[in-house]
């Protein structure tokens, strides 16, 4: 016996013309699991409200010429080692160097230390990408 459950979902003409749109923008091969995608995001959002376990991503691409920068980069990654599973780099260009750090804890914990590492004079761009750990079916 399947575990899947099937309901009927009312839904203005124009909604469901922007949904079906967004379907083919995406390349879903159909309204269910379009549906369950958005309804896992979220999930998702609410476990990272609710100091859940959660992972993620950090991103930051900074310039490595930027004066006592790496230092405060490793001093701040020092202080969240309790959440920082790994950590890599990758320089792009000669002046910019982009550095990955994987993550997985509280999400407070986590928001403060990509705060952290954003915050830094020299960090050009930096963003967070939030993940479950596996608990949304």
């Amino acid at each position: 016996m399947s575990d899947i459950v099937r309901f009927g979902v009312s839904l203005d003409n124009t909604l469901l013309k922007q949904f079906d749109r967004f379907i083919k923008d995406r390349n879903y091969t159909n309204r269910s699991e379009a549906i369950r995608d958005l309804i896992r995001q979220e999930l998702l959002k609410k476990e990272w409200t609710e100091d859940q376990e959660v992972a993620g991503a950090i991103t930051y691409i900074y310039d490595h010429h930027q004066r006592d920068l790496l230092n405060k980069i490793i001093d701040i990654q020092h202080d969240f080692h309790d959440v920082i599973k790994s950590t890599q780099h990758i320089h792009l260009d000669h002046d910019n160097c982009l550095e990955i750090v994987a993550v997985k804890g509280n999400p407070t914990t986590i928001s403060k230390l990509s705060n952290a590492l954003k915050a830094i004079k020299g960090v050009r761009h930096g963003s967070l990408s939030i993940s479950g750990v596996g608990q949304i079916a």
